[in-house]
């Protein structure tokens, strides 16, 4: 289902021949698919090495016959306690306690300054991201300025600070004894880290509307990447939903504005990269899913997630040269080096925002709140940048809308009827 409005809306690029802004057409090094073959290899040249290591500790058996003082690094690396918990209802946090006795006024506020951090992080955010990677630097009377083209240094600032954040929380809290073997955290942190490479690059082919609305549509594939790999079945409302906002994405994705841009006309390379974006986060969730089986913390997946983030993205910079050419960038603009700073510095408050609130509040509240954000982060990108949105592009995205609340509410009434259900009935298995 997902595939169709991406392929419809391809069409019309792929008829009149694909054209790139100036700034994309400087060299080969420069085009996504050249850079994205790049990276990987430079991400493979740490898994590969890794993966060997792991079969010969295997087939060694060096649980059983290893000693001195790698021990312990290499039984936490590579096979962990192995310890899982018995049940986990959510599957992707541990149950949050429910708010002991207090004042309708603290709730309110709570309340408050969760949706205030929540919209504050992920939208100065959003508008951070557009400004880096459709923006020039350094512009003046005579000179046009430079573009900041790697996205890959942008999704490292974003690891480097999320690591530190983590790190620190985990040592100053009580957290959980760690059971998981710490490799299997590389395949969530090797697909997160594409999934955030595909979704910068693609704001170099496609409007941020239009990439907003692409990730609203990622339940689609969450549901095909959970039958497939869970083997996950789903209710009817969810596949109505679905429907819903494919069809909106749809009506966004082929209505047509005058006078757009090239910045802002969607391109067969910006439908790619966000497919990209979309099949590699919904990996994500579903392996991260598999790993809260362990009895961990979601500050510890965060952890976990980033240390391998931090390596395969600071290898493979240091492989191409990138690293020392993105800190001059940084040198020759001071302004980028203080988007880049802060563009991290709210994806990690984000982060933390998201793990309190679920908490505080559950999943259904949140969601609420970040499907409202989805929406205020449209309008502020069309009022701050100037793009445009056509009557069928506005129905299109009141469609998508419409289709997210209808999940949370549905959702919400299927926990409540399964609270009442007898032990012996199971309720069908949800996104």
């Amino acid at each position: 289902r997902f595939c169709l409005p991406l392929m419809l809306a391809s069409l019309p690029a792929m008829a009149a021949g694909e054209e790139f802004p100036p700034a994309l057409q400087d060299s080969w090094g420069d085009f996504w698919l050249f850079r994205f073959f790049v990276n990987a290899a430079g991400y493979a040249s740490i898994v590969v090495p890794g993966f060997l290591l792991i079969q010969y500790f295997k087939r060694r058996n060096y649980l059983e016959t290893g000693r001195g003082i790698c021990f312990p690094v290499i039984k936490s690396c590579v096979f962990g306690s192995e310890v899982k918990s018995v049940h986990q209802e959510d599957g992707s946090l541990p149950p949050r306690a429910e708010p002991t006795e207090s004042s309708t006024a603290r709730q309110v506020f709570k309340l408050v300054f969760c949706a205030a951090g929540l919209q504050a992080s992920y939208l100065t955010w959003g508008i951070l991201q557009e400004r880096v990677m459709t923006r020039t630097y350094g512009a003046t009377e005579t000179d046009p300025g430079e573009k900041f083209k790697d996205s890959q240094f942008l999704v490292f600032m974003n690891r480097i600070l999320a690591f530190t954040v983590a790190g620190l929380y985990c040592a100053l809290t009580k957290q959980p004894r760690h059971g998981a073997p710490m490799y299997k955290y590389s395949f969530a942190s090797l697909s997160n880290i594409l999934s955030s490479w595909c979704q910068y690059e693609a704001l170099k082919y496609v409007s941020f509307p239009t990439q907003v609305l692409a990730k609203a549509s990622k339940v689609i594939p969450v549901m095909m990447m959970g039958k497939l790999v869970s083997r996950k079945s789903y209710e009817y409302w969810e596949y109505l939903t679905a429907a819903l906002i494919s069809v909106g994405v749809s009506m966004f994705l082929l209505s047509s504005a005058p006078n757009r841009h090239m910045s802002t006309v969607t391109t067969f390379s910006g439908v790619v990269l966000l497919a990209g974006y979309i099949i590699f986060d919904s990996f994500t969730s579903n392996w991260q899913d598999a790993l809260f089986t362990y009895k961990m913390s979601s500050v510890q997946m965060m952890f976990g997630v980033n240390v391998f983030s931090c390596l395969f993205t600071v290898g493979s910079l240091l492989e191409q040269g990138a690293l020392l050419e993105s800190v001059r960038f940084m040198a020759r603009h001071s302004e980028f080096m203080a988007h880049a700073v802060l563009l991290s510095v709210c994806s990690a408050c984000g982060q933390l925002f998201i793990f309190y609130t679920i908490n505080q509040f559950g999943a259904a509240v949140f969601t609420i709140i970040m499907t409202l954000r989805q929406a205020f982060a449209i309008l502020l990108s069309c009022l701050i940048y100037g793009h445009t949105i056509t009557v069928m592009g506005g129905l299109g995205v009141a469609v998508v809308f419409v289709a997210l609340f209808l999940r949370v509410y549905a959702r919400s009434r299927m926990k409540k009827r399964s609270k009442k259900l007898p032990p012996g009935d199971t309720p069908v298995q949800k996104v």
